[in-house]
């Protein structure tokens, strides 16, 4: 069966916008990178705001399992929209710049040599660094290759359109997802290794609201038969009503099998790596479990200063991480990130 890796979505819907756009509004790409044996693992991003259009923020983590992380946050100029082929196919500021090669086919990220401080896991579990961290000298060049048909956020079930509708829409924000195969070489400090991965690539473009947001868990994976899934969940809500619960299936081919999580492992303590994190999800077909363990555990950082994002006093405490995950015998690297309310974790 063929396989529509644009989920019915235009060409243009894989461009970015090539000019300011109106107020609140937001541009943004971003991928988890596992290497296929969890030697390590990347986040990188891009946000562009209209308020701060011609200072774009990036953010990037390079996280071993050994607990370094390689992890800066810098809001710099931004880089012009508009590509050789004439349209909307950058997103970049400073170093960092992502390009569409072609919509939903092929895209690249990478970044020119650059200082970026190094951390430990467990400095960023007890939000406590050094004044002068070591400084690491990155440079990377990643493309990568969807393979997967994108997860359009609020569009597998009526109960997520209804839900996406609303508030809880308003903290996601209009965007898909879409798990990847990728290749290059990431260098630190003129020591370069070529590497093969797992990426899930997110873009977002429209308005993203904060306020009153109270938590979620986020899991993906890519496997090296095709099979595939993905789940987004927000926790019980306090007043009873339905929260936002959508997933996925994929057994290599054809469209995504809608799912809901029935088991997720909420956040309640921060823990550097090794964190047992299993999921069940439910099909029309029955229940899918999979198991998974994390490699290494990052508590995300505070955004730059300038970057046009004020979070609320009661933000979540928010841990992003990479597993190995576990399906019926097959094994893959592939991502899971999770908020929570402080008074509801062991700190």
């Amino acid at each position: 069966m063929a396989i529509d890796l644009t989920g019915g979505l235009p060409p243009e819907r894989d461009y970015f916008f090539g000019q300011k756009p109106g107020p609140e509004i937001r541009d943004a790409a971003n991928i988890w990178l596992e290497e296929e044996n969890g030697a390590f693992a990347m986040r990188i991003g891009v946000e562009a705001l209209a308020e701060t259009w011609d200072a774009h923020e990036y953010w990037l983590d390079i996280c071993y399992p050994d607990g370094r992380v390689i992890s800066g946050r810098e809001t710099t100029t931004s880089h012009p929209a508009i590509g050789p082929e004439g349209k909307p196919t950058i997103l970049g500021t400073g170093p960092l710049e992502f390009r569409c090669i072609a919509p939903f086919k092929h895209w690249r990220v990478t970044f020119s040599p650059h200082a970026v401080t190094e951390l430990t896991a467990r400095q960023l579990i007890e939000d406590v660094y050094p004044a002068q961290p070591p400084l690491r000298n990155v440079a990377f060049e990643i493309d990568y290759y969807p393979v997967v048909p994108p997860l359009i956020s609020g569009t597998l079930t009526e109960d997520s359109r209804q839900i996406m509708s609303g508030e809880q829409g308003s903290f996601i924000s209009p965007r898909f997802e879409q798990l990847c195969r990728a290749e290059g070489f990431l260098e630190i400090d003129g020591v370069r290794r070529t590497f093969k991965a797992n990426v899930l690539r997110i873009k977002r473009q429209g308005v993203r609201k904060f306020e009153g947001f109270w938590g979620h868990c986020w899991q993906s994976a890519l496997f090296p038969s095709g099979r595939a899934f993905g789940i987004n969940v927000f926790p019980p809500r306090a007043d009873g009503k339905p929260s936002f619960n959508e997933g996925f299936i994929y057994d290599g081919n054809g469209v995504l099998k809608p799912a809901r999580a029935v088991e997720m492992p909420w956040l309640r303590k921060l823990h550097e790596k090794g964190e047992h994190v299993p999921l069940v999800l439910e099909t029309a077909d029955g229940l899918v479990r999979i198991d998974g363990t994390t490699f290494i555990n990052c508590r995300s950082r505070s955004t730059a200063s300038g970057s046009g994002t004020v979070l609320p006093a009661t933000w979540p405490v928010v841990q992003q991480a990479h597993a190995t995950y576990n399906w019926d015998g097959e094994t893959a690297t592939g991502m899971i990130e999770r908020s929570t309310f402080r008074h509801e974790m062991e700190l």
